[in-house]
Parts: structure tokens; C-alpha cells; sequence
């Protein structure tokens, strides 16, 4: 099947299995998310060359605060040192960084950089590149539905006209399509609190390969499942060959 046709608009992935990935070469955790950028790199240039448009990564969820605090000060760390070593290369690559999450609760020092490095991308017209940080559906289907509880109360939105348009204008992901295709590794087959909303009518492809290992031919395999699938959101096949 031909790899440049039927290309998912927006993909997403759960960047899953770096702590085994790490445990199975004899090192710990930190190594296996340091090998985890690796693959990001990887993936960002492929989904590039793919032609995707929006690669969307589930990069530390308001869950993860609950990792031991030498593990997440490991992480926060290495993304400071990612966002300021990667900028030239975004740059130069015409990736426009993203974020979506409660970003407030990040340490000042990762926020700054992050805004930094968000401000210094946002002409590039490439690929958009979101990172979700300190990142839970759940969390952002709560903060729409208050932000839209206040519009109702002060007569600006009406109880009647809350539709999913209105919803959808008060998620994290406003500016972002629906996701077309949502890719798991390691062989955990669950959504995590990811995207919940966004995914409705997503394509799911889990592998069993760990993130660490994660590479553009595993990418190219995934897209290629994608484009087998006949996406009939609610319709008949009959209904799609018309």
C-alpha cells in the first residue's frame, strides 16, 4: 500500500515503556527517558516527511507527579535541556511547538523555557509539534465545563446553545483537529486519561515495541494499519463507497 496516501491529519501517541526499556539494558529509569528523546526526534522527522500535520505527545500527565520526586525532577530537567539543545533544530526543521496541559504547576524555570521556546516557533508553518505537560483529560473536560458553567451564570453562553462547537472552544486543544490516528507502545492497551474527548472516532494501534525502540519503520507500520481501516463514524459502508 502506497505510505504517502490517506496520511492522518493528527496523530497522537502515548510514549510508552521507557522505565522497562531502561531496566532491560541494566540502567535506570532516567536513562530510558534520555533514550526516549532519541525516538521523539526520530518520529517528529518521519511524521514530517509523512506529510502529517499535527503529532500530538503524551510527554507527563498530572498522574506522573506521583513518580518518585528524584524521577520527576530527572524529567523536568531533561526537558529544560531538550527544549533549549532542540530550538535551532526546530527552527531550522519549521516545527512549531505546542503545548497543552495545566502548564502553571511546571516548575518556573521548565514553564519559562517552554513559553520561550513556544514563542520562538510559532511563525514556523511546518508540522505542530504539542507536547502535553502536566497533561489529564479528565482535568481539562472539568476546567471546559466550569469555564463554561461561569458564561452560562453571566448570560454570555445559553444553557440551550452549549453544543459540542462550544466544548470544543474551551478544551486545551482548540486549536488542534480531532485526532485521527492514536498510537500506544509497549503493549499497554489502555487511554490513560489522554485525549478522551478528542479521540471519539480516532483509529487505536497499539504495539508491543517499547518507546526507546520506537522508529520510523514501526511508524511507517503503524500509518500503514491506519490506512487499512475503513473510518465510517456512524455510517454504513455502503453509506462511505457513495
Amino acid at each position: 500500500m502506497d505510505i504517502t496516501a490517506n496520511i492522518p491529519k493528527h496523530v497522537a501517541i502515548i510514549m510508552d515503556g521507557n522505565g522497562r526499556w531502561a531496566k532491560s539494558q541494566g540502567k535506570n529509569r532516567v536513562f530510558g527517558h534520555k533514550n526516549g528523546v532519541e525516538a521523539v526526534h526520530k518520529i517528529v522527522e518521519s511524521a514530517q516527511k509523512r506529510g502529517i500535520k499535527y503529532l500530538t505527545l503524551y510527554t507527563f500527565s498530572t498522574e506522573n507527579w506521583n513518580r518518585p520526586q528524584k524521577e520527576v525532577s530527572s524529567l523536568m530537567d531533561l526537558l529544560i535541556k531538550v527544549l533549549q539543545n532542540q530550538l535551532e533544530r526546530m527552527l531550522h526543521n519549521n516545527v512549531r511547538l505546542n503545548t497543552i496541559g495545566d502548564t502553571s504547576k511546571l516548575p518556573p524555570i521548565v514553564e519559562k523555557n517552554l513559553m520561550d521556546t513556544i514563542d520562538r516557533t510559532k511563525n514556523n508553518d511546518g508540522i505542530v509539534l504539542t507536547l502535553a505537560l502536566n497533561y489529564g483529560a479528565k482535568e481539562e473536560i472539568k476546567h471546559a465545563f466550569q469555564k463554561i458553567a461561569v458564561k452560562v451564570k453571566n448570560n454570555i453562553i445559553s444553557p440551550e446553545n452549549v453544543d459540542e462547537t462550544i466544548i470544543n472552544e474551551h478544551l486545551y486543544t482548540r486549536n488542534l483537529p480531532e485526532v485521527d490516528l492514536l498510537i500506544r507502545t509497549s503493549g499497554e492497551q489502555r487511554i490513560s486519561n489522554f485525549l478522551l474527548w478528542q479521540i471519539a472516532y480516532a483509529e487505536l494501534y497499539f504495539t508491543n515495541v517499547l518507546w526507546p525502540d520506537f522508529d520510523a519503520n514501526q511508524f511507517d507500520k503503524a500509518i500503514l494499519s491506519y490506512q487499512q481501516r475503513e473510518r465510517r463514524f456512524g455510517k454504513t459502508s455502503e453509506q462511505i463507497t457513495l
